[in-house]
């Protein structure tokens, strides 16, 4: 967990969050505040929007919707004719997202699909067609969506997976959150189809780049 103030200040030198945005971050926290912690931080937001422009991506998935901001920052990252998968369970959280893709004119780019993501994801064509794919979901299915992705991605699609640090507890903790994402990591690091970078990113953040 960063200090307060290297926070703040992570947050005061990234492109500031819109009225969208920060309205948005304001209901969930207020609607949700048992669960707001699962929503990415601006800054982070603010790299996958940088990170889907950099990659030229078209066509993107996401794992995990929540209440919709990091969907909101991928597809802002597209192009207008872009499109972006985001898979969630649940209505009640993607109520508030559909909401606020909507003012933010981006719903022609997001086809939610409300279904346990790995069902959404092995009924999906087998071939490479993914530029760019987000996984932020339940810790115990990343393996399982990582799988059902890689062959999906084009060659140099761009993949991140958010909390891989489990503040610290990857490395010795012993709940089955922590252990499934440490053996996630190690899997990653060892398969010989991608090449991969970890980055103390908020709560840990692995882009993987397939070859």
């Amino acid at each position: 967990m960063l200090p307060a103030e290297i926070s703040e200040y992570l947050l005061a030198h990234c492109t500031p969050a819109d009225d969208v945005l920060r309205d948005l971050a304001a209901e969930t926290r207020s609607a949700f505040p048992d669960q707001a912690g699962m929503q990415v931080s601006h800054d982070e937001g603010e790299l996958l929007t940088l990170l889907v422009k950099l990659s030229g991506a078209r066509n993107a998935v996401e794992v995990g919707v929540f209440t919709g901001y990091s969907g909101l920052c991928i597809a802002r990252g597209l192009p207008a004719d872009g499109h972006l998968l985001a898979c969630d369970v649940s209505e009640e959280f993607t109520g508030v997202a559909r909401r606020y893709w909507e003012r933010a004119g981006l719903t022609g780019r997001i086809e939610l699909r409300i279904a346990p993501a790995l069902d959404t994801l092995k009924a999906l064509p087998g071939e490479e067609a993914f530029d760019f794919a987000f996984i932020d979901a339940d810790k115990l299915g990343y393996r399982g969506y990582y799988e059902e992705l890689v062959p999906r991605m084009r060659p140099g699609g761009l993949l991140v997976l958010d909390n891989v640090l489990r503040g610290g507890n990857v490395i010795a903790g012993t709940r089955p959150a922590d252990i499934a994402i440490r053996e996630i990591n190690d899997a990653i690091v060892a398969d010989p189809r991608i090449e991969s970078v970890m980055l103390p990113v908020r709560d840990g953040v692995t882009l993987v780049r397939k070859r």
